[in-house]
């Protein structure tokens, strides 16, 4: 997240509240004839794959619900707005929602998002450096420039844990804030020592010789769950059938997507602009259907060890 949490409480509750609508009209899918208008903040990455897929199968139409993602610049815009209820539902990293629950910001995970593939050669995320570094693994990481998106996010504490895994000391690594398509060019052009990167950037910094030297996702926890779908406590409370219903259309669109990867390659350019040469070169993460609690404990573990969030997250508050 770019803005501080008291910054994004405050945003909050500016923010105008706009309730989701609903009319009456026959569902092709063969679902409910009762439809409610849902729009969910989302940023038009590879892991939302799963969502545009749903609504173009028909998941969300049969159980209800007339889908309309729209896209916001992070989680400074998206959890604010899902608290106002300008959105019904949001994506966003299981750290940012850690950061927010610690914060007091009501807010309620409710359907898994986009997990590591959890192989150690081959994930969606990983830390990349140029092809004639003298860095060679994730202990040389310790003392040096490293790019990731958000700072005090699970993009710094996941490179921490890697070079601690490598018998490194990553206190002193010095984490620069930068957007993930001009990490690439950085790191070829040595602004930066190595970045961390996620599909497709990595792909991009790979085709230009770029070395992978640490899978910070795989080195956190197995099967690490990286980013998840959630709503207010207040819808959670008021509408809990129109919860049930986008999480069970969740569950169906993950689950389909990870059984076909061609299909969220082809998704994928009805909201990117990647080339169809980095689409076809990029991993893809996976979608299971389940949140990996486990994963999550590690993620708020290590988070508070480092400094990121003031005070312990109540899991409990924020899983289903």
């Amino acid at each position: 997240m770019r803005r501080p949490l008291v910054a994004l409480t405050l945003a909050a509750a500016l923010l105008v509240t706009a309730a989701c609508g609903s009319d009456s009209s026959t569902d092709e899918a063969g679902g409910t004839d009762d439809v409610t208008d849902v729009t969910v903040g989302i940023i038009p990455i590879v892991d939302v794959a799963p969502i545009y897929l749903g609504e173009e199968k028909g998941f969300f139409a049969k159980r209800g619900i007339n889908l309309t993602m729209e896209s916001g610049q992070g989680g400074a815009a998206i959890v604010p707005g899902v608290v106002s209820e300008q959105f019904q539902f949001g994506f966003s990293n299981v750290t940012s929602l850690l950061t927010a629950q610690t914060a007091d910001v009501p807010v309620q995970i409710v359907a898994n998002g986009v997990a590591s593939t959890g192989n150690p050669e081959a994930d969606f995320g990983g830390v990349v450096v140029r092809e004639d570094s003298p860095i060679q693994t994730a202990a040389d990481l310790a003392g040096k420039k490293v790019a990731v998106n958000t700072l005090k996010n699970i993009g710094d504490t996941s490179v921490r844990e890697s070079v601690r895994k490598a018998g490194g000391n990553p206190d002193d690594i010095e984490f620069v804030e930068m957007a993930f398509p001009q990490m690439p060019a950085a790191v070829e052009g040595g602004q930066v020592d190595a970045a961390w990167m996620v599909e497709p950037s990595l792909a991009i910094a790979k085709d230009a010789g770029g070395r992978v030297v640490a899978w910070n996702f795989v080195d956190t926890a197995p099967n690490l769950t990286v980013a998840v779908y959630f709503t207010s406590t207040k819808l959670a409370q008021e509408n809990p059938e129109l919860v049930e219903n986008f999480q069970e259309a969740m569950a169906e669109s993950l689950s389909y997507a990870n059984a076909h990867p061609d299909e969220v390659r082809t998704v994928l350019r009805s909201y990117t602009d990647i080339d169809q040469a980095i689409l076809d070169a990029m991993t893809l993460p996976m979608w299971p259907a389940e949140i990996n609690r486990a994963s999550i404990e590690r993620v708020a573990e290590l988070g508070l060890a480092d400094g990121v969030f003031e005070s312990e997250p109540d899991l409990d508050a924020l899983l289903p």
